[in-house]
């Protein structure tokens, strides 16, 4: 042992090894892995100043205490090395093998993530991509990366401020929720912490000083409490072992700031855990608790018969004591108490992989579900919204009618509950009860309830509107792939009608050339091959166009400016008179002589409305109504004044004009015949149609027809709202 080994900390992971009975041969590789790395780094300095070595062996010495394999000690050890000093893959490969290379590859990976919010989304996307994608090639990787995120968060003092609250933020919303799913209880509540006390300092040093003061307190209750309970319990359980604890800071932050409660209304503050041998002798230990203390109403969770997603299995009961003080008893054996304290990690501590207790493979088919799930995807929020939602602590459990219990994240609705039976019955459903009541279908699921899904012979699949609804990533993905499979047609109408929306409330006009050139561009970019498959993806629900909008207006712009330059620039020394102008459309112009004019899609304008022109670059005026969205509500104040020119109607105007009509109606057998009829019945050319349903059983019909003028478009309304099932009839656009 040399000098700088024991000031570096690595003299306390070796006996940390050495107390693991970790063969001598084992410590000798990892000695090997923590000279190659000392060299590796040296020179170089944390922002304490100290060497930068400090870290690794940091992080080693977390994931010996978690019980991890020599293989993954080593990794940490090395796991900066590619990434910041001069040493490659390929010799850490050929000095410590396949499977340690390949840990330091993963983790080199998940570090290069940063979370950011400028970055862009491709890129973002793909990154976190890789980071399950390397969870799911071996769970070490993300194992080691928590434990190099602990030791980061326990030294983030010497980070600046802002960098402080970035990498407390990413640890609350991404790297704590990812440890609670793996069911490292000990990471999760440590980083959770951590990341409070920089997000919000104020309330950590309250809550942090509330304990303290009452410590003593505190402690005396616990072991009074766990002396009654022991004394009792081991009359019958002899071999049952109590200890107890005090919740952690931010699960009081979370229960008192965030949810509005005082710290007197937390009755988990303080828990008592009993571990026995057997499930047996958990349910009779239950009943002994009951028998001694008075159980609170609507609080036992049996976790043993329901275990969490992350495998959590414990019986939970919330009791008052002869005080008056309310407590939780945990209740597990000691195989539940390993999963629950170290999680995945417990595979390796405890070796409970060999007699087929640990189910390894089947604890991570959870990380390739997900994937699979957002190969429907190609929004990166959308991912991350599965961290921050299925991943979230609160969960509650719900009945189906045979008795079968449906454990989902707080907030689920029925739509989710549905899905969590199997896709066809989500498919399927038209309706739901919830003890023995009718209810919505957004109805957020409650504890105990019994849930009744109503399905049809004759499906008609789920409604758009369910995306909205569904919390749950699976339920998403399970709608979205039903769209894909089974609506190409219409999926490519709904996009392109969301894509001109956004193109018209974002002020994106461009001629038809330009417009088609331009979406193939976009389209290509989003690594779809047409422009209809790129319609299809938004009109499913797997790319969100308001969310590349941003990117999209910039290349619109960046043409424009293109466009702008390619134009002759001609300044008149005085300024013409303004002349007054008819257009052969039958537009009334002033100012401009011989103009192209086109009418906007966006509002699509008739005879009786009132009008505005606006002088495009190249293109002639485009027509707009004075209430179109486009439009500026005070011209004066807008970006280019000049550009808008005043237009009114000639009594000449030509007689056809297209106009699209948003009918919303309630969805029964013979609605669109009815509609068709009544149109036909007064002369009107329909051109074409395409439906969307809502909620509530209802559906908007757009209708695109022929009109000669405004008060005929008025009259028309005013007919087709007596159709019986008719609730409302709006000009699309305006």
């Amino acid at each position: 042992m040399t000098e700088q080994q024991g000031e570096y900390g690595f003299e306390k992971l070796l006996e940390a090894l050495r107390e693991a009975s970790f063969p001598e041969a084992e410590i000798s590789r990892i000695t090997q892995a923590y000279v190659f790395a000392r060299n590796a780094h040296e020179g170089q300095k944390r922002r304490s100043g100290e060497p930068y070595i400090i870290h690794p062996v940091a992080v080693a010495q977390i994931l010996a205490g978690m019980g991890m394999d020599g293989d993954s000690i080593c990794a940490a050890l090395l796991h900066d090395v590619v990434e910041d000093t001069p040493v490659t893959d390929q010799q850490v490969r050929a000095s410590f093998g396949d499977s340690v290379a390949q840990l330091v590859d993963g983790v080199t990976k998940i570090g290069q993530i940063p979370f950011s919010p400028n970055q862009l989304e491709e890129q973002q996307n793909e990154n976190i991509r890789k980071m399950f994608l390397a969870m799911s090639r071996d769970i070490r990787v993300i194992i080691i990366k928590l434990a190099d995120r602990v030791h980061n968060m326990r030294t983030l003092s010497y980070m600046p401020e802002e960098k402080r609250r970035f990498k407390a933020k990413e640890t609350l919303e991404i790297y704590a929720p990812i440890a609670h799913r793996l069911g490292i209880r000990a990471f999760k509540e440590e980083l959770e912490d951590l990341a409070i006390r920089y997000l919000d300092p104020v309330a950590y040093e309250e809550i942090s000083k509330t304990l303290e003061s009452q410590v003593e307190s505190r402690q005396a209750f616990l072991e009074s409490i766990q002396k009654e309970i022991g004394e009792r319990v081991r009359q019958d359980v002899p071999n049952a072992h109590l200890s107890g604890r005090i919740k952690s800071v931010h699960g009081i932050y979370r229960k008192t700031y965030m949810l509005g409660r005082t710290i007197d209304e937390i009755y988990d503050i303080y828990a008592v855990r009993i571990i026995v041998d057997s499930v047996f002798e958990c349910y009779y230990c239950l009943g002994i608790i009951h028998d001694m203390f008075n159980p609170l109403p609507g609080r036992f969770k049996d976790y043993i018969s329901t275990p969490k997603p992350n495998m959590y299995q414990s019986l939970h009961t919330t009791v008052i004591g002869k005080a008056g003080i309310p407590f939780e008893v945990q209740i597990r054996t000691w195989e539940m108490h390993y999963t629950a304290e170290y999680g995945i990690a417990a595979h390796w501590k405890y070796k409970l992989g060999i007699d087929g207790k640990d189910k390894f493979e089947e604890r991570l088919a959870w990380i390739r579900q997900l994937l699979e799930n957002q190969k429907e995807s190609d929004d990166v929020e959308e991912i991350v919204n599965v961290i921050k939602s299925d991943f979230t602590p609160d969960e509650v459990f719900a009945f189906t009618p045979k008795g079968d219990v449906i454990s989902l994240p707080m907030g689920s609705s029925i739509v989710d509950f549905a899905y969590a039976i199997h896709s066809a019955v989500g498919s399927k459903m038209i309706g739901a009860k919830v003890d023995g009541r009718i209810t919505t279908l957004d109805h957020k699921i409650n504890n105990g309830e019994i849930i009744e899904i109503l399905t049809t012979t004759n499906p008609r699949g789920p409604s758009r509107d369910w995306l909205k609804i569904a919390k749950t990533s699976s339920a998403r993905s399970k709608i979205k792939s039903w769209f894909k499979k089974e609506k190409r047609e219409e999926n490519i109408i709904e996009g392109r009608a969301e894509v001109e929306r956004e193109f018209r409330r974002n002020g994106v006009i461009l001629t038809e050339k330009q417009m088609a050139e331009f979406l193939q561009k976009i389209a290509e970019k989003q690594r779809f091959s047409t422009v209809d498959d790129l319609f299809a993806s938004i009109g499913y629900g797997g790319l969100s166009i308001n969310k590349i909008m941003p990117r999209i207006k910039e290349d619109y712009n960046k043409l424009q400016r293109e466009t702008e330059e390619l134009l002759p620039v001609e300044t008149p020394a005085v300024q013409p008179p303004k002349k007054v102008v008819k257009s052969p459309e039958g537009i009334v112009i002033e100012g401009i002589d011989n103009c192209l004019v086109k009418f906007s899609r966006c509002c699509d304008p008739l005879p009786g409305d009132e009008i505005i022109g606006f002088i495009t670059r190249g293109h002639g005026v485009s027509i707009h109504t004075r209430q179109c969205s486009n439009v500026p509500k005070n011209i004066a104040l807008c970006a280019e004044p000049e550009r808008w020119v005043k237009a009114t109607w000639d009594a000449k105007a030509k007689s056809d004009y297209r106009v699209t009509l948003g009918v919303t109606c309630i969805n029964r057998v013979g609605m669109l015949a009815d509609l068709s009829t009544a149109l036909a019945n007064m002369h009107v050319m329909i051109h074409s149609l395409f439906t969307k349903e809502s909620k509530d059983s209802r559906v908007v019909i757009y209708l695109t027809i022929t009109v000669n003028s405004a008060e005929h478009l008025r009259n028309l309304s005013e007919k087709l709202k007596k159709v019986k099932g008719v609730i409302d009839v709006e000009r699309s656009g305006l």
